[in-house]
C-alpha cells in the first residue's frame, strides 16, 4: 500500500510544479516499501539520495519560477525549503553512519512534511503564480 497517493488536491496548478510533485510521492513511496521489506541499507541509502537530490532539484526549479513571477511570499518559502533539507541531509548523515535506521516515524514525518508543505505553503503561491500565468 501506497504512503502517498498523488491527487488534485495537491495540484498547485502548475503542471511542471504538479509532475515534481508527484514525482517526489513516488520516490517517497520507493523509500517506504524498501524499508517495509526490509532492504538492506545498500538499497535504502541510494534511495533516500534520489529523494534528497530530486527534493533539491525541485525547491530550485519551483524557488526560480516564484522569483521569475515576482512571487511576494518567495523568501518566507526559501527558508522553509532550506530547513527541509537541513532535516533530510542531517537524517541522511546519520542514517549512512549507522546510528540511525529508517522508521515508520520518519516516514510519516517526511509524509506529513510534504503533504502540509504542499497543502499549505504551496497553496499559497498558486492564486499567485496563475495570475502570472506560469506554466
Amino acid at each position: 500500500m501506497a504512503l502517498l497517493t498523488w491527487g488534485n488536491q495537491y495540484s498547485v496548478g502548475v503542471s511542471a510544479l504538479d509532475k515534481q510533485h508527484a514525482n517526489l510521492f513516488c520516490i517517497l513511496n520507493e523509500l517506504n516499501d524498501a524499508m517495509k521489506s526490509g532492504q538492506s541499507k545498500m538499497v535504502l541509502g541510494p534511495l533516500l539520495d534520489e529523494l534528497m537530490a530530486y527534493t533539491r532539484h525541485h525547491f530550485a526549479d519551483e524557488e526560480r519560477r516564484m522569483k521569475e513571477a515576482g512571487y511576494p511570499g518567495l523568501d518566507t518559502h526559501r527558508i522553509q525549503h532550506e530547513a527541509l533539507t537541513r532535516q533530510v541531509v542531517e537524517f541522511a548523515a546519520r542514517f549512512k553512519s549507522g546510528e540511525v535506521a529508517l522508521s515508520i516515524d520518519l516516514m510519516e514525518f517526511l509524509r506529513n512534511w510534504l503533504t502540509g508543505h504542499i497543502q499549505g505553503a504551496d497553496k499559497e503561491y498558486a492564486p499567485w503564480m496563475s495570475k502570472q500565468a506560469v506554466q
